[in-house]
């Protein structure tokens, strides 16, 4: 089959690797699309993924064309997205239903060959069949949708909430139309890239600015959540919290990445600072959201390109153009 691969850090190729075969509780799928991510950035910078050369690509969907011996919940010819969660279940933050922080925290397409493939190997339990009136190739939105519906999980919206998001890439975009839907008083957004900004106007903001100081609201935002993992703008967004106000960390920022707090003003002001790592108990639930139309595919996919050009489309994508590029087998 054609894969993409990352070799070595720095370099992306496509090449030929064995079809695959799926294990007992496995399933085998032949992948329609598959979306980029900044975490496939990150593992082509030597972060994240523990060894090199891997099959990258968390997030994508297509349909089922083997199973393994022990699979009886899914069928061949079934189309489903893929939960690429790959967790122990017998550490102690498996246990306490906390499996985003496994401590043998693993992904397909991160740790074990993911979705920039011809085909795909996933559990069976991971697979969520897609409904009639969803096109496959739109599917591979529901990943990071679940890490946005995660994210909500961890911020518990409060009805009437004024909300601040840096970023309007597909995360940021994602985390606007959650917003919008949780019953937010305002959503303004920052970002310096003009043309992601003219799509976040066009799904609906309050305010949009590439500076939060253009936008009116002196006394802070009761939520700031970051969605570059930009240093410049989580520091920004960090002085941007209201009196009681809580910041969310739910851009991937570089390991070396470092900001400034000031204690005293988060203990005078009561101020919570808090992340949102990958997906928990959000995958199916950003399926039915999905499925509902929470997200227009039209508007957050701008690019859909081949398999063979991988390489070039993680250029496109580090390089800050377009929204969700998404590869095509």
């Amino acid at each position: 089959m054609k894969a993409a691969i990352i070799e070595s850090v720095g370099k992306a190729v496509v090449g030929e690797l064995p079809d695959p075969a799926p294990g007992p509780r496995d399933v085998v799928v032949e992948v329609a699309a598959c979306g980029l991510c900044g975490t496939d950035l990150h593992i082509l910078q030597g972060e994240f993924a523990p060894t090199l050369p891997v099959v990258p690509g968390h997030e994508f969907a297509g349909e089922v064309v083997a199973l393994g011996a022990d699979v009886r919940t899914l069928a061949v010819g079934d189309r489903v997205a893929v939960d690429p969660s790959l967790h122990c279940h017998e550490c102690r933050y498996c246990r306490d239903g906390r499996g985003n922080l496994c401590e043998r925290w693993a992904a397909i397409g991160v740790t074990t060959a993911g979705g920039a493939a011809q085909y795909a190997v996933a559990p069976a339990a991971n697979c969520v069949r897609l409904p009639d009136h969803v096109r496959t190739q739109d599917a591979a939105l529901i990943e990071p949708l679940s890490c946005a519906v995660r994210g909500y999980d961890v911020l518990r919206a409060r009805l009437g909430s004024h909300v601040l998001i840096y970023g309007s890439g597909t995360m940021g975009l994602m985390m606007l139309e959650l917003a919008k839907r949780t019953g937010a008083a305002s959503v303004d957004v920052v970002d310096l890239n003009a043309d992601r900004l003219a799509t976040a106007r066009r799904l609906g903001v309050s305010g949009s600015a590439a500076n939060a100081d253009d936008l009116d609201r002196p006394q802070g935002w009761d939520v700031v959540i970051d969605a570059t993992g930009n240093a410049a703008a989580i520091q920004d967004g960090l002085e941007r919290v209201a009196k009681a106000g809580t910041f969310l960390q739910f851009g991937v920022a570089d390991y070396a990445t470092r900001v400034n707090i000031d204690p005293y003003r988060i203990y005078n002001q009561e101020i919570t600072i808090t992340g949102s790592m990958a997906v928990l108990h959000s995958y199916e639930r950003a399926a039915e959201l999905f499925a509902g139309g929470v997200l227009d595919p039209d508007v957050f996919i701008s690019d859909r390109l081949p398999l063979a050009e991988y390489p070039q489309a993680l250029d496109r994508f580090a390089a800050g153009k377009g929204r969700k590029i998404v590869v095509v087998p």
